[in-house]
């Protein structure tokens, strides 16, 4: 049986000693990005090994590509190689709580063909109220070989999301916070507001009040109820550099609802070019 999506911590645990699962954590926050390396060497789940976003789970920054643009498939083939990911194996990846940094690399090793991957839910967080297990200090796993499968249909670029602006069909889907996508504050990029004609979708609103992913079912009437009938395939997911979009992708995906794509570079790519249009309000 593979995770394909989300295990839950009573799942995880019996599993730790199993050399097929590979658990790596993801912890991080975008005003410190040292905090989630030093909170894993301080604590962490047993045998999990970290990746950090910057360096890991991120490629280079020309300035205009966005401020987590992805990594080219053969450096993040040689970075799933270090991190132990090879065919066969479970990945399980957790960070502080909300996922919002897991589901980043949950996505990521999906868009390199691996499908055995999930997300921790309730993360850290939940792990430690259950009073379950930790190390402290560094482990890591023996390197692997991994072999990548990049799949290019789950991504669209920039000219892309332009196009799509003027589609019937398409719906664009914005995991900020509401008052960055009606462009009220931006606390991270250079201009306020959101890609016109996008709807807002709340990452945070994924989840119930204990911090852990709302059922299937759920998950289902909230994303209907922004974006109707629209096809899962015809979605295209952004947020503010391509972290918590990756949310709502898995959102998408544990509800049933597949085929949606990622605009990597999301607003922080959208804004650094003053050629493109912008909206703002609701």
């Amino acid at each position: 049986m593979s995770f394909t999506t989300l295990i839950s911590t009573a799942a995880l645990a019996p599993r730790l000693d199993d050399p097929a699962y590979l658990v790596i954590d993801c912890r991080f926050t975008l005003n410190d990005t040292e905090w989630g390396a030093r909170e894993y060497r301080t604590a962490h789940i047993p045998r999990a090994s970290y990746a950090h976003l910057d360096r890991d789970l991120s490629g280079a920054k020309s300035g205009t590509n966005g401020r987590h643009p992805l990594p080219s498939p053969d450096a993040l083939a040689a970075t799933f190689g270090r991190l132990g990911v090879t065919d066969g194996r479970q990945v399980v990846a957790y960070d502080q709580g909300n996922g919002m940094y897991a589901s980043r690399l949950w996505w990521m090793l999906r868009w390199m063909g691996h499908n055995a991957a999930a997300v921790l839910d309730g993360g850290f967080a939940k792990w430690m109220a259950e009073g379950r297990p930790t190390r402290a200090g560094e482990e890591h796993r023996a390197p692997a070989r991994f072999t990548p499968q990049p799949r290019h249909d789950m991504i669209v670029d920039a000219p892309a999301v332009a196009a799509l602006t003027a589609s019937p069909r398409s719906v664009l889907l914005d995991a900020r916070a509401p008052a960055r996508f009606r462009g009220e504050l931006e606390p991270l990029d250079k201009i306020p507001g959101h890609i016109p004609g996008a709807r807002n979708l709340f990452f945070e609103g994924n989840l119930d009040a204990q911090g852990t992913f709302l059922t299937p079912e759920a998950l289902r009437e909230r994303l209907r109820a922004t974006i109707g009938e629209t096809a899962a395939g015809d979605l295209v997911c952004y947020c503010g550099s391509g972290v918590t979009a990756c949310h709502n992708l898995l959102a998408l995906e544990h509800a049933g609802l597949k085929g949606a794509k990622l605009y990597p570079g999301s607003w922080s790519e959208w804004c650094s070019d003053a050629t493109r249009p912008i909206a703002t309000g609701e």
